[in-house]
């Protein structure tokens, strides 16, 4: 009874709502481009510099370019998905607009509408890119971060890494498969993160290492095991290099 009286319905994002398509829901797939049709036909409208009207075939590249970005949209690549949507839709759009004024020996009236017009698909594209780009490097920077907190949970700092790393790449080779049997075993995996310490006997055992070796990396083990266990997904690519594959 209380607990319909005062529980509060979690609204669904749109991302959330983009995944469930992506997993198969069609009712929802519907749903969302009737909701969002505004949105394209604005979008639509932005590129044209003129009213979309609902036979336009403006407005049906917006829908099929919409549609492609529900399929292709990946949250990890950052970003919001109307922001991916909108440049897609933009992109396909100007794909379609000099596509069809080739198919239809269509005169540009100068040469400079002509520059123009290649200039606006070129600072489409690369607008796209840059978007991405720095969506990249937020998501490092916020990436870093979180880390760096993680790792002060353990009692160390950046400058213990750079300080206390295997100098030679056989050690520090030696030292990352460590972690990576700590973080294939979820009972050591758990310890690690509940005592904050490195279970280093049974480590020991597992890796065939000497204590000293592991007491004198533990740092190094334990910040690698921190990567491979989390959502580190830029952080993960400077071990995936070193790691056999």
């Amino acid at each position: 009874m209380f607990s319909i009286l005062f529980s509060l319905k979690k609204e669904r994002t749109i991302e959330q709502t983009v995944s469930e398509i992506q997993q198969g829901n069609k009712v929802l797939h519907n749903q969302l481009i009737q909701q969002y049709k505004p949105f394209i036909a604005k979008t639509v409208s932005s590129v044209c510099k003129r009213f979309i009207h609902e036979g336009d075939d403006e407005l049906s590249i917006g829908l099929i370019a919409f549609n492609e970005a529900i399929e292709k949209y990946a949250p990890h690549k950052g970003g919001s998905f109307l922001s991916f949507a909108e440049l897609l839709i933009k992109r396909r759009l100007i794909d379609y607009i000099r596509k069809e004024a080739k198919c239809r020996n269509i005169v540009l009236h100068t040469d400079e509408d002509e520059e123009n017009s290649a200039q606006t698909y070129l600072d489409t594209k690369l607008s796209m890119d840059e978007f991405y780009k720095q969506i990249e490097q937020q998501q490092r920077r916020e990436e870093i971060i979180h880390y760096q907190q993680v790792l002060k949970e353990f009692g160390i700092h950046f400058h213990d890494l750079v300080e206390q790393s295997p100098k030679h790449k056989d050690a520090r080779l030696n030292a990352i498969n460590v972690a990576k049997l700590l973080v294939e075993n979820e009972e050591l995996l758990n310890w690690l993160f509940r005592k904050k310490q490195l279970p280093i006997k049974q480590l020991q055992n597992m890796a065939k290492v000497s204590r000293k070796t592991i007491e004198r990396n533990r740092k190094y083990i334990i910040a690698v095991a921190i990567i491979l266990a989390g959502d580190y997904v830029y952080l993960k690519e400077y071990i995936k290099g070193v790691l056999p594959s």
